[in-house]
């Protein structure tokens, strides 16, 4: 079924044509659910609540833009929301930041074991990681979405980098990687 029929029959709330659209979208929504959650069973939480607001509202999608573009900003909305409204941010000074960037020496990870780094960072130190790094919003945009300011997402950021670079060299010294995700 062509996607804009699929649409229009969701606004409709067919359920099979939901359904479809479920299956389509799942496996993407979920992997971006999953970089912003603590660990899988919240990231299922986090699409299911995705699907649902998606469900509420397909029909404000006026079939302008990426149909997937809209369904991304939906998932990464509620997957934040959770933390809007918790004191997870920190707020600091913003003369007080130092430009650092994140490496590691010339060592291959796998993506399970990276994504699992990710998800043990801190709420508000992974919120900012993802949206900079791995989505590429600027810490402008980053500050309006989570109501912080520009300076807290700097700072976490830089923050989130090196909680990062000395777990990855720990694991690293450790042994411990590759890394097998737990799915429980």
């Amino acid at each position: 079924m062509e996607l804009k029929n699929l649409i229009k029959r969701c606004k409709q709330n067919d359920l099979s044509s939901q359904k479809l659209l479920y299956e389509m979208f799942a496996n993407v929504l979920f992997s971006i659910s999953l970089k912003y959650s603590r660990n899988y069973a919240e990231a299922e939480d986090n699409l299911q609540d995705a699907f649902i607001k998606i469900f509420e509202n397909i029909h404000q999608f006026q079939n302008k833009g990426s149909f997937e573009g809209w369904l991304k900003r939906i998932t990464v909305n509620i997957c934040l929301q959770r933390y809007r409204n918790q004191k997870v941010f920190e707020l600091i000074n913003e003369n007080a930041l130092k430009a650092e960037e994140i490496y590691v020496e010339d060592q291959t990870y796998s993506l399970q074991f990276l994504l699992n780094c990710i998800q043990n960072l801190p709420d508000r130190y992974r919120m900012v990681f993802n949206l900079y790094t791995l989505d590429g919003f600027s810490h402008r945009e980053i500050a309006a979405k989570l109501q912080i300011s520009e300076g807290t997402s700097k700072s976490n950021l830089s923050r989130a980098k090196e909680i990062l670079r000395r777990n990855i060299t720990e694991a690293t010294n450790e042994g411990r990687y590759p890394y097998k995700m737990d799915q429980n």
